[in-house]
């Protein structure tokens, strides 16, 4: 007979998978792909080894389950940043605003955590690791050729091909950020640097942008 388990056992190695998941992106944070180890894993979780290998079979394993969760969360926070509504209007976003706030979210949590975003953009990792960095790498650019078909469809922007302004941008920002600045002092700084450069490179007038800016402003004054 073909044993089921409980939903009580399956919540309880559930939350376990879980616990496990969180240490190895906290030891990723610190130390990286190439310091991440399976007995760091379970230490960081308080767990045997033993443990985390009953979860999973090795350790790219454990970071592809890392990229599940950890870059859905910022593809979806980058998603809803280029959604094509501004909260709490009724009108439509431009796609500068869409992009503007769609790389303001990508670079602005990407800095909090460098270290991470490192491991999640370029760290060299075995093929399977890399099969998930190409997929996440395509959902986020898909928020940003979103706003850009949009915004060619309205006149906003120059005709393009969107998918590869959108690919080309994502590629572009995370070099910045993690690529050969990343051991170099830079903060939140860099962020108007890199909205300054998506217009640029998207084809938007300078006044297009400044129009965009005090239209963000006068919506954040509106909610102080």
């Amino acid at each position: 007979m073909v044993y089921r388990r409980t939903p009580a056992v399956q919540a309880r190695l559930d939350a376990q998978a879980a616990l496990i998941v969180q240490a190895a992106t906290k030891v990723l944070s610190r130390a990286g792909f190439a310091g991440l180890s399976m007995v760091a894993v379970a230490n960081e979780a308080a767990v045997a080894t033993g443990t985390v290998y009953k979860h999973f079979e090795g350790k790219s394993e454990l970071v592809s389950a890392v990229f599940r969760k950890v870059v859905a969360r910022e593809v979806a926070a980058v998603t809803a940043a280029a959604a094509e509504r501004i909260a709490d209007a009724d009108t439509a976003a431009s796609a500068v605003e869409r992009v503007t706030a769609a790389v303001e979210t990508f670079a602005g949590r990407a800095l909090k955590n460098p270290k991470l975003a490192y491991v999640l953009l370029v760290e060299p990792v075995d093929a399977a690791v890399d099969n998930e960095r190409l997929h996440f790498r395509r959902a986020f650019a898909e928020a940003f050729e979103s706003a850009i078909t949009e915004g060619v469809s309205r006149g906003e922007l120059p005709a393009q091909d969107a998918r590869t302004s959108a690919a080309a941008l994502v590629g572009a920002i995370g070099e910045v950020l993690v690529g050969p600045l990343a051991h170099a002092p830079h903060g939140e700084s860099v962020v108007p640097e890199l909205v300054a450069f998506a217009m640029r490179a998207l084809g938007v007038r300078d006044d297009q942008s400044a129009q965009g800016a005090r239209e963000k402003q006068e919506l954040s004054d509106a909610d102080a």
